[in-house]
């Protein structure tokens, strides 16, 4: 579900930013996303930071402290991040803040080929020492067999939320961000899932797995577990589209549903 997103920065977590960086100068409200109570550019007297925070009682605030662990081993592809306060009711995370723009998933976009090659670069990623979920795990509820989620095991860091606001577009290339459900699974689910965010975005299926098929990874994809993936991926979209009340699930259960009917229709 969304996160409602709070426009004025409350005193407190003014005063945290101020300890973490410096007097604040200005202060910019980020609209796009759908995960932090708190998203803002924020300059001080020593630099301009990308702030996103959720109240320490928010049901999904572990996502913060996954950001963090998450950070040092995905540098070369993710904005710094300078620190994690956690105190006054708030967890915060202040990155470096980096000028670019959202990506563009429609067919023929530029922003594609920069896309697959900062996707490739993560699948080269050794995994973090950290303890992450697993794909396996989390799509237990969303399978007929249990027997398809051996499909999804894998030790490869993965990004798995593909929404065109995780993705920024640079001078220098593209990077990723919004950590929170990293986790470890087979490397061809990433693109797998950033094929549904295509569809929704106007490719059609087969359009949509040639872009993906520029991963690395995909060569290695079995045609039993993308076919699983895709009936998993209905499921869990049929899910958040009943429980959300907002419409932004809506195209996204749709892309789900025309992925997996093209899987069916390639036997």
């Amino acid at each position: 579900m969304p996160t409602p997103r709070i426009t004025e920065l409350p005193d407190e977590v003014r005063s945290l930013i101020e300890k973490a960086s410096g007097r604040i100068t200005d202060i910019g409200t980020v609209h796009a996303g759908l995960n932090s109570s708190i998203a803002a550019v924020v300059r001080t007297s020593t630099r301009t930071l990308f702030v996103k925070g959720l109240p320490l009682d928010h049901p999904r605030v572990w996502t913060q402290q996954r950001e963090a662990d998450i950070a040092p081993y995905v540098r070369d592809i993710a904005p710094e991040l300078r620190w994690l306060v956690e105190a006054d009711g708030w967890s915060l995370l202040g990155f470096q803040y980096v000028e670019g723009s959202h990506a563009d998933f429609t067919p023929g976009s530029s922003d594609l080929p920069a896309i697959s090659a900062a996707m490739a670069q993560l699948a080269e990623l050794p995994a973090p020492d950290i303890k992450l979920k697993e794909m396996a795990h989390r799509l237990r509820g969303y399978v007929d067999d249990p027997a398809d989620l051996k499909w999804f095991e894998g030790d490869s860091l993965l990004h798995t939320e593909w929404n065109p606001h995780n993705v920024l577009i640079t001078k220098a290339g593209a990077l990723f961000v919004d950590w929170g459900w990293a986790s470890t699974g087979a490397a061809w689910i990433d693109p797998a899932l950033w094929l549904l965010w295509l569809i929704a975005h106007g490719h059609t299926a087969e359009q949509a797995e040639n872009v993906a098929a520029a991963h690395p990874a995909w060569k290695r994809a079995p045609r039993a577990g993308l076919d699983a993936l895709a009936r998993a991926q209905q499921c869990l979209w049929d899910s958040i589209a009943e429980q959300s009340p907002d419409k932004w699930a809506q195209p996204m259960q749709a892309a789900a549903r025309v992925w997996n009917m093209y899987r069916q229709h390639q036997h």
